[in-house]
């Protein structure tokens, strides 16, 4: 959640620790601040709120220096005050951290009894506090490092700057994701390569329990058991970093914007040269020996899986479950044999979902995931991981990592009615020219976009709004529903339609905005009679359909957003659209940080 970086450059630090946080605040963070050393002496600068904050202060009061860390905190223990703000400092060791230490409150006890007392309500100092009493009793820089690592419960990503040690980082990691950067005489740490990617292309990517020492020309990798290793180098795809809004206002626009083009990439990547064959990575998946499929995952990965659920027991006819990656484990649900384990995480680092993932190790047939970082902790820790290839994503509300999930999840649904005889080889052939059709049309549909706008301009007053589908459009109004609280700052609901007599229609009244997402498909009169039932209690309906569902239940609608044909079977990805555009135009109309909205941090690696 947090951002990290650590740097051993050649050049004055400062200004090129901040430039790598700004690539960072696509996490989300409440504060921010850097060290650094100057003729070995340590120092640091801190700010609370935007990075911009913390640019201000370093003109008026800089840093000078060549090597240094750098951290955007996103708070866990302790509010976003100053004196919380990252980093860490204990006499001679600055420290910046990514997790939550677990046992920190044994450790100050420890601490406590040394005489050593703490100045802040952070876990983090702790890890400074232990660190500065090994030095103390005579430990180097490494040895205090290593002792204090070894003490500390939870998951945590770690980069250590001493006074004195202008040629030495040290980082270690657990559950939470750290980077080694290479260059020509320089070294980087950073907690991803999008922040490390104007700096080097050469990325090595720490493994679970690794502790690295980092030298200017020099990377020693410790693993957990305490034994020298090596990790591969890998050179990373510059393209794929790159952070600009393209000409947009926000990056949430662009990354709508860009759905077209990133679907057919990732169709481009799973289907045969001649479009009529699903072609997975080499490790590929027998679905014949699968008795059903288990999904886990978190926020807007958790909605798609509810849809692949649809897709896998109708077109598979395979029985599947979904549940909350942050409920799966503590539950301890049974794993029967031939169970596939699915997980779905845009990061491929979200730490419930890694840890339900190791909760099913030893115990499913196969265990899958769907990430966009190919190299992440999810898709490492996978027998087959299916990359989604929508590229970096910056802005915090997920857009076009959802509809890349989405793809890739009906095309294993696709595959799998396919090994287990529910589709014949022309069958299949016949549904994939149709999904190569979608990039067009959602084209398309982005024609929407100046009706959306000015719809949003009313939508933005209201305080609370329903979302009702059914079907597969049961998952999409969650995930309308959870959009426009992201960014608005509305409070939305979603229910199934048929759930509405069941006890929401109490909230029914003329200020209520009821958004009922109902294509013309084999649910399609059921849902309309539900959202007859809406309006004849005064509800503002918003009905997104297509043009014949426009034409046979738009009479007395607030508003009607039409769109463009579709499958039913491919509508959820179709009609994400509307529903990112409604979320977004909304919040642009009520002012709020569509980016970077509070509280919320882009990738979620503490439980």
């Amino acid at each position: 959640m947090c951002g990290i970086v650590g740097v051993l450059g050649q050049h004055e630090v400062a200004p090129i620790l901040v430039e790598a946080l700004k690539r960072l605040e696509y996490r989300g963070y409440d504060s921010a601040g850097i060290a650094t050393l100057n003729d070995a002496v340590l120092d640091r600068r801190r700010a609370v709120g935007k990075l911009v904050n913390l640019s201000d202060l370093l003109v008026h009061d800089p840093l000078a220096g060549k090597s240094g860390i750098g951290h955007t905190r996103w708070a866990t223990h302790g509010a976003p005050t100053l004196s919380n703000t990252h980093p860490h400092r204990a006499g001679r060791v600055a420290v910046v951290h990514n997790g939550i230490i677990e046992n920190y409150r044994e450790l100050r006890a420890d601490l406590a009894k040394l005489g050593i007392s703490y100045q802040t309500e952070t876990d983090t100092e702790t890890v400074a506090l232990l660190a500065q009493h090994h030095m103390d009793q005579g430990a180097t820089p490494e040895e205090a490092a290593r002792c204090t690592i070894a003490r500390l419960e939870g998951a945590y990503a770690l980069c250590f700057l001493f006074e004195g040690e202008d040629d030495l980082l040290i980082a270690a990691r657990k559950g939470s994701p750290l980077a080694v950067g290479h260059g020509d005489g320089e070294m980087y740490i950073g907690s991803d390569a999008i922040a490390l990617a104007p700096m080097t292309n050469k990325i090595t990517y720490l493994e679970e329990g690794d502790c690295a020492i980092v030298t200017r020309n020099s990377l020693r990798i410790i693993d957990g058991s305490g034994v020298t290793t090596t990790r591969e180098m890998r050179t990373i795809r510059i393209g794929t970093a790159r952070v600009d809004k393209a000409g947009h206002k926000h990056f949430m626009a662009k990354e709508i914007a860009e759905q077209p083009t990133v679907i057919s990439e990732t169709l481009g990547a799973y289907l045969s040269q001649a479009g009529n064959q699903i072609t997975l990575p080499e490790q590929g998946i027998d679905f014949t020996a699968l008795s059903r499929v288990t999904m886990a995952a978190c926020g807007t990965a958790y909605y798609a899986c509810l849809t692949a659920k649809y897709w896998f027991e109708q077109l598979a006819g395979l029985p599947a479950e979904v549940d909350f990656a942050s409920e799966f484990r503590y539950r301890q649900p049974p794993v029967p044999e031939g169970t596939a384990a699915l997980f779905v995480s845009q990061s491929g680092e979200t730490a419930d979902t890694l840890a339900a993932l190791r909760y099913c190790e030893g115990k499913a047939h196969s265990i899958l995931s769907v990430v966009n970082v190919p190299e992440s902790s999810i898709a490492r820790e996978s027998d087959l991981a299916m990359p989604i290839h929508a590229g970096t994503e910056i802005g915090v509300a997920s857009t076009k990592a959802f509809t890349c999930q989405l793809t890739v999840l009906l095309l294993l649904a696709l595959e799998a009615a396919h090994q287990r005889g529910r589709l014949t080889d022309a069958e299949l052939a016949d549904k994939l020219s149709v999904l190569r059709g979608l990039p067009a049309i959602l084209n398309l549909a982005m024609g929407i976009e100046d009706t959306v706008r000015g719809m949003s301009q009313r939508l933005a007053k209201a305080t609370d709004v329903l979302f009702l589908g059914r079907g597969l459009m049961y998952p999409l109004a969650m995930e309308g529903a959870l959009k426009l609280k992201e960014i608005s700052y509305i409070h939305a609901e979603a229910y199934a339609s048929g759930e509405l007599k069941h006890g929401p229609i109490a909230l029914v009244d003329k200020k209520l905005p009821v958004i009922v997402m109902a294509p013309r498909d084999a649910l399609f009169d059921k849902t309309v009679s539900n959202m007859q039932e809406v309006m004849a209690r005064g509800g503002k309906v918003v009905l997104i359909t297509d043009q014949a569902g426009a034409d046979a239940a738009s009479e007395g609608v607030w508003q009607t957003l039409v769109m463009p044909d579709i499958d039913p079977v491919l509508s959820p990805i179709l009609y994400a659209i509307p529903a990112q555009l409604l979320a977004y135009h909304t919040a642009v109309a009520k002012g709020t940080d569509v980016d970077q909205p509070r509280n919320l941090a882009k990738s979620v690696t503490v439980e």
